[in-house]
């Protein structure tokens, strides 16, 4: 009687003692979801994630972990990732977004100019702008609105205007008691056009002068003629009409001295007087 009565108290206790070690086994397992935490899960769950596996992989190997996912395959995790779309094969920064190396607001992969200067300003290629369209882009260019092909895109500074002087035409002399010009006078005279024209539309007397041979009233009518014949020639040469007059000074303003043929032959002679 006494070893049935031992008997059943030893299986009482094997029973309770497994119901206790059940109700262990099913306490063991850890949930590490907490939604008080800002990740969802138990603070701590990353270090210690293996806590709910079963008892073997504890001593074996941690149970998997999914890796985080990267959409786009730059290499940064959809968590981190603030630029989630990035074409395959760009190079990213640690956001995840594309590098613009030279900073022009064009990222790397889209910029075709990839070394712009700091400052520039750039096209939808990242290449800098040329306005004017001269070759020569703005950031160089000194005349940035102005086609020159130039070495600083400015167009080269006019030509001063040649400064108007009284031109006693060389070589435009007159035979004795004459006032048609010789032929040797052609060469001064297109000269001298070349540089009316150079003048612009400033008026010009055209001036005849004798030598003192002759009565005054005589060379004074002679000269009028020269200088008519001057005129007449340099209007022909593409010269105005309305810019040049014609006068005659006669024997009044000699040059050189009446009493030699050499003095008198440049006394005969037409001066461009510019008129202001």
């Amino acid at each position: 009687m006494h070893k049935k009565s031992f008997v059943l108290r030893i299986v009482g206790v094997a029973l309770v003692s497994a119901g206790v070690l059940s109700a262990q086994a099913e306490e063991r397992f850890y949930d590490p979801s907490n939604v008080a935490s800002p990740t969802g899960k138990t603070i701590g769950y990353e270090l210690f994630r293996t806590i709910g596996c079963p008892g073997k992989q504890l001593l074996d190997q941690p149970c998997p972990v999914p890796k985080p996912a990267d959409s786009d395959g730059d290499g940064v995790t959809d968590d981190k990732d603030k630029c989630p779309n990035t074409p395959p094969g760009r190079k990213v920064n640690a956001d995840g977004c594309e590098l613009d190396t030279d900073g022009d607001g064009v990222v790397d992969g889209n910029d075709k100019c990839p070394n712009t200067p700091a400052g520039r300003k750039v096209n939808a290629d990242g290449c800098e702008l040329d306005t004017d369209g001269d070759g020569l882009v703005d950031g160089d260019d000194k005349c940035p609105t102005v086609y020159a092909k130039t070495a600083d895109g400015c167009p080269p500074p006019a030509a001063a205007a040649a400064t108007p002087r009284t031109l006693t035409l060389e070589n435009v002399n007159f035979d004795y008691d004459k006032s048609t010009l010789r032929p040797d006078a052609a060469a001064t005279l297109d000269e001298a056009a070349a540089t009316l024209k150079e003048w612009g539309n400033v008026q010009v007397e055209v001036a005849g002068h004798t030598d003192s041979k002759g009565s005054d009233a005589y060379n004074m009518h002679l000269s009028t003629h020269r200088a008519n014949a001057v005129r007449d020639y340099l209007i022909g040469k593409g010269i105005e009409a309305s810019r040049l007059t014609a006068k005659g000074y006669g024997e009044s303003q000699p040059v050189a001295d009446n009493s030699t043929e050499e003095g008198r032959f440049k006394n005969r002679r037409v001066e461009l007087v510019p008129q202001k």
